[in-house]
């Protein structure tokens, strides 16, 4: 392949994927800043990890040593995450993370705080209880009060599980919610957050 092929191969491959990355318009960013503003949730996936998928085996959750955990790039990401929702002067009323530790340091980079909070746990490799953790933090959206900002630091395969569409998030991408029209029901999406 000469110099021009691969140019043009590269130019077709990122034209691709900006047709199939939706498109926000200030208006949208505007509006999901206003709901921020007036309380919401934010189902945070954490930000980008060592490559891998899952955990390597004989992974233990007490010890981060044995787990996949933040990339040098992800660890910089949740930095920017928290200096974002400072340059917004948004409050956050709470943040709880998934006991793992890509999660939990997603949290604190960010926010500077974190509570573990089993039903946030990762389910991609055990899917027995993820009903159960779905119906948990689903309750828990529900009685977040008016005007609160919470952000939930979980994982892409939880968050889809709880938040049916929701799934393929990016590494510390978001989707903002608020409770359900009836109680039980998926929370409603706000729309996505994502913050370079």
């Amino acid at each position: 392949m000469n110099g021009r092929s691969c140019i043009r191969s590269l130019a077709i491959a990122w034209a691709a994927v900006l047709l199939w990355l939706p498109a926000s318009s200030p208006a949208d960013d505007a509006a999901l800043l206003r709901e921020l503003r007036a309380g919401a949730v934010v189902l945070m996936r954490h930000a980008q990890t060592v490559p891998g998928v899952g955990d390597p085996p004989g992974w233990k959750l007490e010890r981060c040593e044995t787990q996949r955990n933040l990339a040098p790039v992800g660890i910089e990401h949740a930095k920017r995450i928290g200096q974002w929702f400072k340059a917004q002067q948004l409050r956050v009323s709470a943040v709880r993370s998934s006991p793992w530790c890509r999660t939990r340091d997603t949290a604190m980079l960010a926010f500077d705080r974190h509570d573990d909070w089993p039903a946030l746990s990762n389910i991609f490799e055990d899917r027995s209880g993820a009903d159960a953790q779905a119906a948990a933090v689903k309750r828990y959206i529900d009685g977040v009060k008016p005007g609160e900002l919470v952000v939930l630091v979980s994982h892409g395969s939880t968050i889809g599980h709880i938040v049916p569409g929701a799934g393929g998030l990016a590494s510390g991408e978001s989707v903002v919610v608020r409770r359900a029209a009836q109680a039980g029901a998926a929370p409603i999406v706000l729309g996505r957050l994502t913050i370079p």
